[in-house]
């Protein structure tokens, strides 16, 4: 399990590691075709920043070469906002007043014959709050059941599950997971998580593991950056990706690097500010690190910076995103998880990539995949 290997990197080490690179490193790591995390470490370090254009090309030149001009659409779909956790910067967390909404079974059809009315989309994520006596493995399997007819590629983001449970809803169509590990500081993940099944460090880093035992097709990792130190945090995800391309090297896998934003409500406020600089010199460490990698852009980012990164590395984009659940048809006015910047409709998203000369795809999956893949 990745747990016990994150035991042997140190957290403070790492960090004092990425800020003594060198000019020498990161030349002697933009001159390699195949870098390690070492390299990726010099990538994202201080010494980098004055080398942001020579990474852009490199990153360009890497994501051309492997995914050609195309960027896969998808969209996320809440489903429920209940949640038994306590994470301090999370709008669904158990404490706020909130109105719980678990939507019932012609609501959930109700919302993807909305999505489907907005654009082609065939890639659907499912995102559910933690709370699996309200809203577990059998709610999960039913909401995959009812949105197969209507969609090639479903995936979800909800609470880690055992292998078994996995495996069980890959028999409901299940093609893809994704999950955050919010932070890989060990020491200081209770701060931000300090009750509920979230608050369990490794049974949540562990998931990625029990996904690759369960023959997931697909696995998406991602840091939430604003908690810990940004360049630490993602240098602990590049050591998970290599133990689980080494492990389980059937899986595609994919990253994103969610950003914080400041609360305007006197909530919890982040401890780390990425400038978009930093974000984008983080996206071409990354593809120059790993050039088959997934790179994932949500409507966090405003508008013009996606577009930008669309021809620079980013591979995949959701568009016209709703963060409460039902928000699509049921319960537009719910309260949202998180605010999203760019708030154009799906079709203008399609229509600006195709004039940045890129090729939105919106179908990678088919239901007859499905059948092979279960009876591996």
């Amino acid at each position: 399990m990745f747990s016990e290997e994150l035991e042997k990197i140190s957290w403070e080490e790492t960090t004092k590691a990425i800020f003594s690179k060198t000019d020498a490193d990161v030349r002697r790591a933009l001159s390699k075709e195949h870098c390690n995390v070492d390299d990726f470490m010099a990538l994202i370090s201080p010494a980098a920043e004055p080398y942001l254009e020579t990474m852009a090309q490199l990153s360009q030149k890497y994501t051309l070469e492997r995914f050609g001009k195309t960027i896969s659409m998808f969209v996320p779909l809440y489903i429920t906002n209940s949640c038994t956790n306590s994470c301090i910067y999370c709008g669904f967390h158990a404490s706020n007043p909130m109105k719980r909404t678990i939507l019932t079974e012609e609501e959930m059809v109700n919302e993807y014959k909305a999505i489907k009315k907005l654009a082609p989309f065939e890639n659907l994520l499912i995102v559910t709050g933690e709370n699996p006596a309200k809203a577990g493995v059998p709610y999960i399997a039913k909401a995959l059941d009812l949105a197969k007819p209507y969609f090639s590629n479903l995936k979800i983001e909800v609470m880690p599950l055992s292998a078994e449970e996995y495996k069980e809803l890959i028999k409901h169509g299940l093609n893809g997971v994704i999950c955050f590990q919010e932070t890989y500081n060990r020491a200081n993940y209770k701060i931000y998580h300090p009750r509920g099944m979230k608050s369990n460090f490794e049974w949540r880093v562990n998931g990625f593991d029990r996904m690759g035992q369960a023959g997931v097709h697909s696995i998406g990792m991602g840091v939430l950056i604003g908690l810990e130190d940004w360049r630490t945090d993602v240098t602990m995800m590049a050591y998970h990706l290599r133990y689980l391309q080494k492990h389980y090297w059937k899986t595609k896998y994919s990253v994103n690097f969610p950003r914080m934003r400041p609360s305007e409500n006197g909530g919890f406020q982040p401890n780390v500010i990425m400038s978009d600089r930093e974000l984008a010199q983080l996206t071409f460490a990354m593809r120059i690190f790993d050039h088959d990698v997934d790179i994932s852009y949500s409507t966090r980012e405003s508008a013009e910076f996606r577009d930008n990164m669309a021809t620079l590395g980013v591979t995949t984009m959701s568009a016209e995103s709703k963060t409460e659940p039902g928000g699509y048809y049921s319960y537009p006015q719910t309260l949202e998880q998180f605010h999203v910047s760019d708030e154009r409709k799906a079709v203008e998203v399609w229509k600006a990539l195709t004039e940045l000369g890129r090729e939105p795809v919106w179908k990678d999956w088919d239901a007859s995949f499905d059948s092979t893949h279960i009876q591996k």
